[in-house]
């Protein structure tokens, strides 16, 4: 039996003690090894909320908040945001009274298909006549004026002619020996018929009676074809005189001129009527037809008349390819002035549509090259690109961009529009 004190307790004792040292370096260690990676987990703890930061920077952040944007597309957002603020105008009611903006609303109407043709306001040739002395001669005095109305067979002008003064003896003296003959032919009647006169005495009286009345017609119609009368306060005064109701629109005399037979001296012209003249291309003449409505635009005055085609050429001119024709107006107020440029539409009454929305042509205005309408909107206008249709140069069709119904700038819609670039300069600034 062993006793306490034997060697094999000995190493029992020293086996216990290398364990306890052993577990005690263990838990030492474990110890520093706990601590140790608690200072790593709180690295990598701020190291995945950085991460988790960065992911949520490209779209995976907590729910309920949307992406945050990149900065090209914050840039599309600023200017698609600019884009909407341009296609608006800011006006109070009160403002567009004050600029004389005309509000229309787009409704339906009939579009009259029109042919448009470049024309000039002319005399009425018919109505017009250019005065000359038909004699040679010196300007004696002058009556009428320029621009003066004057009424038919009123006295223009006195002209003192040598040929007139020789023509007016020649017929007063043919008008003497009328007389003597007409004198003699009565006596030697007479005489015959109291058989104190032979037969062939009369006869030869009538005969130089039936000379002396063909020489008074010849002479009087030399004065007329001078445009001279038959009597006069001198023998050679040639009276100018006014053919009909005009106006005096040229006069080239004066007082102490001397005047050649062919000379115009005066252009008179009716113009309570004048004509409407263009050139008409081949391809257009079978619309252009002889009773045809048409309207006729003055290009620098608000004038505006409707006629019927009077006149197309049946000619077609060798250098122009057009043939002329012409509508005749009337002009009582003087309000189409001959040399003025007009527009001349042809009406047709076969191509006559119906459009359900129209506007007025004037409310049509190029924005960014695109053609528009200002729409009232609330607080002011939106710009509405339109696409248009037919037009008969007062309203236009309007197949795309708005509705029937919706208000718009009319007349005025041009102030509209620099109103909106005054927007635009002080959005880029």
């Amino acid at each position: 039996m062993a006793t306490s004190g034997s060697p094999s307790t000995k190493l029992s004792r020293k086996h216990l003690f290398v364990i306890v040292a052993i577990l005690l370096l263990g838990a030492a260690g474990a110890a520093f090894i706990v601590r140790d990676g608690e200072g790593h987990g709180e690295d990598d703890g701020h190291g995945q909320a950085s991460t988790e930061a960065q992911d949520d920077g490209h779209g995976h952040g907590a729910e309920g908040k949307g992406p945050k944007p990149t900065t090209a597309q914050a840039k599309d957002e600023d200017e698609a945001g600019s884009a909407h603020d341009d296609e608006r105008v800011a006006m109070t009611d009160e403002q567009i009274h004050a600029a004389g903006i005309e509000m229309k609303s787009s409704s339906a109407e009939v579009i009259r298909a029109t042919l448009q043709l470049p024309g000039e306001i002319r005399f009425n040739e018919d109505r017009t006549a250019h005065i000359v002395p038909r004699a040679a001669g010196v300007v004696d005095s002058v009556s009428a004026n320029l621009g003066q109305k004057v009424t038919r067979g009123q006295v223009l002008a006195v002209v003192s002619s040598s040929a007139v003064s020789e023509v007016r003896s020649e017929l007063q003296g043919a008008q003497r020996r009328h007389e003597l003959a007409q004198t003699t032919y009565d006596r030697e009647r007479t005489l015959w018929e109291q058989k104190i006169s032979p037969e062939q005495d009369v006869l030869q009286a009538r005969q130089a009676l039936r000379e002396a009345e063909i020489a008074v017609a010849n002479a009087s119609q030399k004065l007329k074809t001078l445009g001279a009368s038959a009597s006069a306060n001198a023998l050679g005064a040639v009276e100018l005189r006014a053919p009909f109701d005009a106006m005096v629109v040229e006069k080239h005399i004066a007082i102490g001129e001397a005047v050649r037979e062919d000379t115009n001296v005066f252009t008179l012209s009716d113009l309570s009527t004048v004509w409407a003249e263009m050139s008409v291309g081949a391809g257009d003449l079978p619309r252009v037809l002889v009773g045809e409505r048409v309207r006729v635009k003055a290009s620098t005055a608000d004038v505006v008349a409707e006629g019927k085609i009077a006149f197309v050429g049946s000619l077609i001119g060798a250098q122009t390819r057009t043939a002329p024709a012409r509508v005749e107006l009337s002009n009582p107020k003087g309000a189409w002035r001959p040399g003025l440029f007009v527009t001349v539409e042809v009406l047709t009454n076969d191509n006559e549509t119906a459009s359900p929305v129209t506007v007025d042509s004037a409310a049509l205005q190029t924005v960014e090259d695109k053609t528009s309408v200002f729409v009232r909107v609330d607080g002011g206008f939106q710009t509405r690109p339109v696409r248009v249709g037919r037009s008969d140069g007062q309203r236009v069709e309007i197949l795309d961009g708005m509705k029937a119904g919706e208000w718009y700038a009319a007349n005025g819609s041009f102030i509209v529009k620099s109103e909106q670039g005054k927007g635009s300069a002080t959005h880029a600034h």
